[in-house]
């Protein structure tokens, strides 16, 4: 009862979790109620997800939000053996990314634009090294901890993979196509 009382009392703000390469090809697989319920055991509340691929919205205390991350990622570790990297945003700044798409021209079709959400945001010499020429007909655009990519022949043929980026950039990415970042967006942002 007490925990309750206190509970209440808190400030709770809205995230949006961001899990990368969790039931992608048949391989590390993780059903969505158990990542509510170990986002509940980290401390979040409203917990909401959103397609198979690692999509949570969910509300915690700010002390809580900044281990948040860590702490999910430790528990489907210690639980159930994977070790799937999180990347979190909060309800303001993924609202910001969903706005508009920072490299997309007025006639591109929205299954052709793509966020990549960074973990951190990488140094001056590691965005020196990307290449715009890598994959031809693609473009992307850099805004802080996102990547704007705008595939043109779409993500399966890509050369602007996770893979490319994070050994780029130094840093871990997870890429959400515009629909699902529109459908996070309108969640997290709702009263939870």
């Amino acid at each position: 009862m007490a925990k309750d009382a206190s509970t209440k009392g808190e400030a709770k703000g809205r995230y949006v979790l961001l899990l990368r390469g969790i039931n992608v090809g048949g391989s590390n697989k993780l059903a969505m109620r158990d990542l509510s319920r170990l986002c509940e055991r980290a401390g979040a509340t409203n917990v909401v997800t959103y397609i198979q691929s690692g999509n949570v919205v969910l509300s915690a205390p700010p002390p809580t939000a900044e281990a948040l991350h860590h702490r999910v990622a430790s528990l489907i570790h210690e639980e159930l053996g994977l070790t799937v990297p999180v990347v979190v945003r909060t309800a303001r700044e993924f609202a910001a990314v969903a706005k508009r798409h920072a490299c997309a021209p007025p006639s591109s079709e929205a299954k052709a634009l793509y966020v990549a959400f960074l973990a951190a945001a990488p140094s001056a010499a590691n965005i020196a090294r990307l290449d715009p020429a890598r994959s031809p007909g693609d473009v992307f655009a850099l805004k802080g901890r996102e990547l704007f990519l705008c595939l043109a022949a779409g993500a399966g043929k890509t050369k602007l993979t996770n893979d490319y980026f994070e050994r780029t950039l130094g840093t871990t990415s997870t890429i959400r196509n515009w629909n699902t970042v529109q459908k996070l967006a309108a969640l997290v942002t709702r009263d939870g």
